[in-house]
Protein backbone atom coordinates (compact mmCIF):
# COMPACT_ATOMS: atom_id res chain seq x y z
CA UNK A 1 0.00 0.00 0.00
CA UNK A 2 1.41 3.42 -0.95
CA UNK A 3 2.01 6.23 1.53
CA UNK A 4 -0.72 8.19 -0.23
CA UNK A 5 -3.19 5.36 0.34
CA UNK A 6 -2.24 5.19 4.01
CA UNK A 7 -2.72 8.92 4.35
CA UNK A 8 -6.10 8.71 2.65
CA UNK A 9 -7.24 5.87 4.89
CA UNK A 10 -6.05 7.80 7.93
CA UNK A 11 -7.94 10.88 6.76
CA UNK A 12 -11.15 8.87 6.28
CA UNK A 13 -10.82 7.28 9.70
CA UNK A 14 -10.24 10.63 11.41
CA UNK A 15 -13.16 12.22 9.61
CA UNK A 16 -15.45 9.39 10.71
CA UNK A 17 -14.25 9.78 14.29
CA UNK A 18 -15.02 13.49 14.16
CA UNK A 19 -18.47 12.97 12.65
CA UNK A 20 -19.35 10.33 15.25
CA UNK A 21 -18.19 12.70 17.99
CA UNK A 22 -20.23 15.51 16.46
CA UNK A 23 -23.39 13.41 16.63
CA UNK A 24 -22.75 12.70 20.32
CA UNK A 25 -22.25 16.39 21.07
CA UNK A 26 -25.11 17.72 18.95
CA UNK A 27 -27.47 15.09 20.38
CA UNK A 28 -26.44 16.04 23.91
CA UNK A 29 -26.27 19.82 23.64
CA UNK A 30 -28.36 20.72 20.60
CA UNK A 31 -27.12 22.80 17.71
CA UNK A 32 -26.87 26.09 19.58
CA UNK A 33 -25.25 24.50 22.62
CA UNK A 34 -22.66 22.47 20.74
CA UNK A 35 -19.17 23.87 20.23
CA UNK A 36 -16.16 22.94 18.16
CA UNK A 37 -14.20 22.63 21.41
CA UNK A 38 -16.59 20.01 22.77
CA UNK A 39 -16.56 18.03 19.51
CA UNK A 40 -12.76 18.00 19.43
CA UNK A 41 -12.66 16.84 23.05
CA UNK A 42 -15.24 14.11 22.41
CA UNK A 43 -13.17 12.88 19.45
CA UNK A 44 -9.93 12.97 21.44
CA UNK A 45 -8.38 15.39 18.97
CA UNK A 46 -7.21 18.97 19.09
CA UNK A 47 -9.34 21.86 17.93
CA UNK A 48 -6.83 22.77 15.14
CA UNK A 49 -7.14 19.19 13.85
CA UNK A 50 -10.92 19.51 13.77
CA UNK A 51 -10.65 22.74 11.80
CA UNK A 52 -8.46 21.01 9.21
CA UNK A 53 -11.48 18.89 8.33
CA UNK A 54 -14.38 21.27 8.98
CA UNK A 55 -13.95 25.03 8.97
CA UNK A 56 -17.12 25.84 10.93
CA UNK A 57 -19.81 24.33 13.13
CA UNK A 58 -22.24 24.71 10.24
CA UNK A 59 -19.97 22.68 7.91
CA UNK A 60 -19.51 20.01 10.58
CA UNK A 61 -23.25 19.73 11.20
CA UNK A 62 -23.98 19.48 7.48
CA UNK A 63 -21.35 16.78 6.98
CA UNK A 64 -22.69 14.84 9.97
CA UNK A 65 -26.23 14.86 8.60
CA UNK A 66 -25.09 14.04 5.08
CA UNK A 67 -23.23 10.97 6.34
CA UNK A 68 -26.45 9.61 7.88
CA UNK A 69 -28.39 10.52 4.77
CA UNK A 70 -25.95 8.64 2.54
CA UNK A 71 -26.25 5.57 4.77
CA UNK A 72 -30.01 5.59 4.25
CA UNK A 73 -29.67 5.83 0.48
CA UNK A 74 -27.19 2.97 0.06
CA UNK A 75 -30.09 0.70 -0.88
CA UNK A 76 -30.69 2.81 -3.99
CA UNK A 77 -27.10 2.85 -5.26
CA UNK A 78 -27.94 0.28 -7.92
CA UNK A 79 -31.22 1.34 -9.48
CA UNK A 80 -32.39 -2.12 -10.54
CA UNK A 81 -36.15 -2.33 -11.18
CA UNK A 82 -36.09 -6.12 -10.94
CA UNK A 83 -34.83 -5.78 -7.35
CA UNK A 84 -37.48 -3.24 -6.36
CA UNK A 85 -39.08 -5.09 -3.46
CA UNK A 86 -35.77 -6.06 -1.88
CA UNK A 87 -34.40 -2.54 -2.33
CA UNK A 88 -37.48 -0.97 -0.77
CA UNK A 89 -37.18 -3.34 2.18
CA UNK A 90 -33.46 -2.58 2.55
CA UNK A 91 -34.12 1.17 2.42
CA UNK A 92 -36.94 0.97 4.96
CA UNK A 93 -34.80 -0.96 7.43
CA UNK A 94 -31.76 1.26 6.83
CA UNK A 95 -33.94 4.28 7.52
CA UNK A 96 -35.39 2.68 10.66
CA UNK A 97 -32.00 1.70 12.07
CA UNK A 98 -30.72 5.25 11.75
CA UNK A 99 -33.67 7.40 12.79
CA UNK A 100 -34.60 5.16 15.73
CA UNK A 101 -31.13 5.31 17.24
CA UNK A 102 -31.27 7.02 20.66
CA UNK A 103 -28.72 9.66 19.61
CA UNK A 104 -30.62 10.50 16.42
CA UNK A 105 -33.90 10.74 18.33
CA UNK A 106 -32.24 13.01 20.91
CA UNK A 107 -30.86 15.20 18.13
CA UNK A 108 -34.26 15.45 16.46
CA UNK A 109 -35.93 16.41 19.77
CA UNK A 110 -33.37 19.13 20.40
CA UNK A 111 -33.68 20.49 16.86
CA UNK A 112 -37.48 20.61 17.20
CA UNK A 113 -37.08 22.49 20.48
CA UNK A 114 -34.67 25.03 19.01
CA UNK A 115 -36.44 25.87 15.76
CA UNK A 116 -38.89 28.31 17.33
CA UNK A 117 -36.07 30.58 18.52
CA UNK A 118 -33.58 29.67 15.79
CA UNK A 119 -35.49 28.79 12.59
CA UNK A 120 -32.24 28.60 10.63
CA UNK A 121 -31.30 25.53 12.68
CA UNK A 122 -34.45 23.74 11.54
CA UNK A 123 -33.79 24.74 7.96
CA UNK A 124 -30.20 23.48 8.14
CA UNK A 125 -31.33 20.15 9.62
CA UNK A 126 -34.03 19.72 7.00
CA UNK A 127 -31.81 20.69 4.07
CA UNK A 128 -28.82 18.55 4.99
CA UNK A 129 -30.74 15.43 5.99
CA UNK A 130 -34.45 14.79 5.31
CA UNK A 131 -34.66 16.87 2.13
CA UNK A 132 -31.74 15.02 0.54
CA UNK A 133 -33.16 11.63 1.49
CA UNK A 134 -36.48 12.66 0.03
CA UNK A 135 -34.83 13.72 -3.24
CA UNK A 136 -33.17 10.32 -3.49
CA UNK A 137 -36.48 8.57 -2.89
CA UNK A 138 -38.21 10.64 -5.58
CA UNK A 139 -35.46 9.82 -8.08
CA UNK A 140 -35.58 6.12 -7.29
CA UNK A 141 -39.37 5.85 -7.47
CA UNK A 142 -39.36 7.74 -10.77
CA UNK A 143 -37.00 5.12 -12.22
CA UNK A 144 -39.34 2.37 -11.07
CA UNK A 145 -42.34 4.11 -12.60
CA UNK A 146 -40.53 4.55 -15.91
CA UNK A 147 -39.65 0.86 -15.83
CA UNK A 148 -43.31 -0.07 -15.34
CA UNK A 149 -42.88 -1.40 -11.80
CA UNK A 150 -44.91 1.31 -10.05
CA UNK A 151 -47.94 3.34 -11.09
CA UNK A 152 -48.42 6.92 -9.92
CA UNK A 153 -48.73 10.42 -11.33
CA UNK A 154 -46.61 12.45 -8.91
CA UNK A 155 -43.37 10.99 -7.59
CA UNK A 156 -43.13 13.36 -4.65
CA UNK A 157 -46.51 12.26 -3.31
CA UNK A 158 -45.57 8.59 -3.70
CA UNK A 159 -42.31 9.27 -1.84
CA UNK A 160 -44.20 11.02 0.96
CA UNK A 161 -46.47 8.01 1.28
CA UNK A 162 -43.52 5.60 1.43
CA UNK A 163 -41.77 7.71 4.05
CA UNK A 164 -44.88 8.06 6.17
CA UNK A 165 -46.03 4.48 5.94
CA UNK A 166 -42.89 2.65 6.95
CA UNK A 167 -42.26 4.22 10.35
CA UNK A 168 -43.93 7.53 11.13
CA UNK A 169 -46.22 6.28 13.92
CA UNK A 170 -43.49 4.48 15.84
CA UNK A 171 -40.96 7.28 15.41
CA UNK A 172 -43.43 9.99 16.42
CA UNK A 173 -44.22 8.18 19.65
CA UNK A 174 -40.51 7.66 20.35
CA UNK A 175 -39.83 11.36 19.78
CA UNK A 176 -42.42 12.53 22.28
CA UNK A 177 -42.11 9.68 24.79
CA UNK A 178 -38.34 9.39 25.37
CA UNK A 179 -38.83 6.68 28.00
CA UNK A 180 -40.59 4.44 25.46
CA UNK A 181 -38.18 2.21 23.52
CA UNK A 182 -39.88 0.05 20.88
CA UNK A 183 -38.80 -3.55 20.53
CA UNK A 184 -37.36 -4.73 17.23
CA UNK A 185 -40.53 -6.73 16.59
CA UNK A 186 -42.63 -3.57 16.91
CA UNK A 187 -40.44 -1.69 14.44
CA UNK A 188 -40.53 -4.70 12.10
CA UNK A 189 -44.31 -4.80 12.28
CA UNK A 190 -44.55 -1.13 11.32
CA UNK A 191 -41.96 -1.31 8.52
CA UNK A 192 -43.33 -4.46 6.92
CA UNK A 193 -46.95 -3.35 7.11
CA UNK A 194 -46.02 0.03 5.64
CA UNK A 195 -44.34 -1.67 2.69
CA UNK A 196 -47.39 -3.89 2.15
CA UNK A 197 -49.68 -0.86 2.06
CA UNK A 198 -47.30 1.00 -0.27
CA UNK A 199 -47.17 -1.91 -2.72
CA UNK A 200 -50.95 -2.32 -2.66
CA UNK A 201 -51.28 1.37 -3.54
CA UNK A 202 -48.58 1.70 -6.19
CA UNK A 203 -47.34 -1.66 -7.49
CA UNK A 204 -48.04 -2.50 -11.12
CA UNK A 205 -48.20 -6.19 -10.12
CA UNK A 206 -49.54 -6.17 -6.59
CA UNK A 207 -49.90 -9.89 -5.95
CA UNK A 208 -46.47 -10.84 -7.28
CA UNK A 209 -44.75 -8.05 -5.36
CA UNK A 210 -46.54 -8.89 -2.11
CA UNK A 211 -45.44 -12.52 -2.45
CA UNK A 212 -41.88 -11.34 -3.05
CA UNK A 213 -42.04 -9.07 -0.03
CA UNK A 214 -43.06 -11.93 2.24
CA UNK A 215 -40.14 -13.94 0.89
CA UNK A 216 -37.77 -11.08 1.67
CA UNK A 217 -39.25 -10.60 5.15
CA UNK A 218 -38.87 -14.26 6.10
CA UNK A 219 -35.43 -14.73 4.52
Amino acid sequence: MSDLSRRELNRIAREKTLLDAALVVFARAGYSGASMDSVAAEAGMTKPTLYKYFDSKEALFTAMMEARRDDMLLAFDDLTPAMMVRQLHTFAWGYAKIVMRPDMLSLARLIIGETQRFPEIGRAYQASGPDRVFEGMVEYLSVLRDAGRLVFEEADLAAQDLWGLVLSGVRTRALYEPEWVPETDEISRAVNNGLRVFLRAYSADVEADLVQLETVITA
